[in-house]
C-alpha cells in the first residue's frame, strides 16, 4: 500500500469538505485553507505517480496510472486556475474524484510496461499529446457544466447562489478558450498517430481512432457554431458531453475491458 496515495485521498478529501461545507455560505469557502489542504495532497499524488509510472527504465502505462495521471493533470490546473478566477464549483469535483482515485490505486495491481526505446518515443509523444488534448477537454467540460449552472441561476434570478461565483460572460469565454486549446491538441494528437503510430487503422485500434475523430469533429462544429452562429447555453453543454463521452470511450473503453473484465 502506497502511503503518499493514503495522505493524498485523506487531503483531498479534506479539501473537498472545506470548499462544500461553505459552498453557499454569504462569504463563501475559505480558499486558503482548501487550497492549501489541496496543494499537500497534489504533492503526495505526484510522488505516487512518480513511483508508478516510472519504474526502472520502462513506464507503467496501465489503465489506473493513466487515470491517475490526468486527474492530477486537471488536479493541479484547476487548483492554479483557482489562485485567479472563482472555480468553487470545480475544486471538490476534482478533488473529490482524485481523492477517491488514490484511494482505490491502493488495491490495483499494476501491469503492462513499455521500454523506454528509441522507437517507442512516437508512442510515447502520441500518448503525451492524447492525454494533455483529454485532460484540457475534460476541463472544458467542467467549464461547460459550470457556465450552465450560473445560466440556470440566473434565468431563475437566484442571484444568491452565483454571488460567490465568477461572471457568466468571463466563464463562457474561459470555456471557449479551453475549448481550442484542447482541439488543436487533439488534433496534433491523431495527426501524429496518422503519419508515425503503425497499424494506427488496424482493426484492433480502429474503433478507437474512429471515435476520436468523431469527437474532433463534434468538438470542432462546437467551436465553428459559437462563433460563427453564437451558440453556448445548453446546446454546447450538450456537444461537449456528447464528445467528451466518445473520447473517453476511445481513450479508455477497450482498455477496460481488457484490463478489468477480461483479466
Amino acid at each position: 500500500m502506497d502511503i503518499f496515495s493514503i495522505i493524498a485521498f485523506v487531503f483531498y478529501i479534506l479539501a473537498t469538505i472545506a470548499i462544500v461545507s461553505r459552498l453557499f455560505h454569504p462569504q463563501g469557502p475559505n480558499l486558503i485553507v482548501a487550497l492549501s489542504l489541496g496543494a499537500i495532497a497534489i504533492i503526495a499524488h505526484t510522488l505516487t505517480n512518480s513511483h508508478l509510472l516510472l519504474e526502472s527504465h520502462e513506464i507503467n502505462i496501465n489503465l489506473p496510472n493513466v487515470i491517475s495521471l490526468v486527474s492530477l493533470i486537471i488536479t493541479l490546473t484547476i487548483t492554479i486556475v483557482a489562485l485567479k478566477f472563482k472555480v468553487n464549483l470545480l475544486l471538490p469535483v476534482v478533488y473529490g474524484f482524485a481523492g477517491i482515485w488514490q484511494l482505490l490505486m491502493t488495491f490495483i495491481p499494476n501491469v503492462e510496461q513499455i521500454p523506454l526505446h528509441a522507437e517507442k518515443l512516437f508512442l510515447i509523444s502520441h500518448i503525451t499529446l492524447a492525454l494533455i488534448a483529454y485532460c484540457v477537454l475534460i476541463i472544458a467540460m467542467l467549464y461547460s457544466f459550470q457556465v450552465a449552472y450560473i445560466n440556470f441561476k440566473l434565468k431563475s434570478k437566484n442571484l444568491t447562489a452565483v454571488s460567490h461565483l465568477p461572471p457568466l460572460m468571463q466563464v463562457e469565454q474561459q470555456l471557449f478558450t479551453i475549448l481550442a486549446i484542447g482541439t488543436l491538441c487533439l488534433f496534433a494528437s491523431e495527426l501524429t498517430g496518422f503519419f508515425f503510430i503503425e497499424r494506427f487503422f488496424a482493426a484492433e485500434n480502429i474503433h478507437k481512432t474512429v471515435l476520436s475523430l468523431i469527437s474532433l469533429v463534434i468538438y470542432t462544429i462546437i467551436l465553428w457554431g459559437h462563433y460563427s452562429k453564437g451558440w453556448r447555453g445548453n446546446k454546447v453543454l450538450s456537444l461537449t458531453l456528447i464528445a467528451t463521452g466518445l473520447l473517453t470511450l476511445s481513450y479508455f473503453g477497450s482498455r477496460f475491458v481488457k484490463e478489468f473484465l477480461l483479466s
